[in-house]
């Protein structure tokens, strides 16, 4: 009998810790930010929280600047952004069809904290063109 481990992304509690605070700061907006690691190792160094320049519930747009000072201080640091997160308000922790559509890069991680019951629910996801697939977010 064989079994097939499911894919995990390893993520410091302070990051989980602070994707979730990003969250409930930015309540009722979307809150978003930038997974910065090692994608060879699937390890998240940190969470860069950015702004949601769409300023909406149900959508989010990464601030271009952030995004870009994000990218060029992971590198510099031999890192990779290697995905983003964003929470949803109201609905479960799960790529919605705009989600879906705009997920920008299909070596990403997808990170969704969900606000809906009040305390944050995180998970992550890779999503491939319509593929979604659910991530093991591992604490460390």
């Amino acid at each position: 009998m064989s079994t097939t481990q499911s894919p995990q992304l390893i993520i410091p509690s302070g990051a989980l810790k602070a994707m979730a605070a990003h969250a409930y700061h930015c309540f009722p907006e979307e809150a978003c930010g930038l997974l910065i690691g090692d994608p060879s190792s699937q390890r998240v160094a940190r969470f860069v929280a950015c702004t949601n320049v769409a300023h909406s519930a149900k959508v989010y747009t990464i601030d271009p600047k952030e995004h870009l000072r994000a990218e060029l201080a992971a590198e510099a640091e031999g890192f990779e952004v290697m995905g983003s997160v964003h929470s949803h308000t109201h609905t479960e922790p799960f790529p919605s069809p705009t989600d879906v559509a705009q997920a920008p890069d299909p070596g990403w991680h997808y990170v969704i904290v969900s606000l809906k019951r009040g305390a944050p629910e995180t998970r992550a996801y890779r999503i491939v063109g319509e593929a979604i697939t659910e991530v093991t977010i591992v604490p460390s």
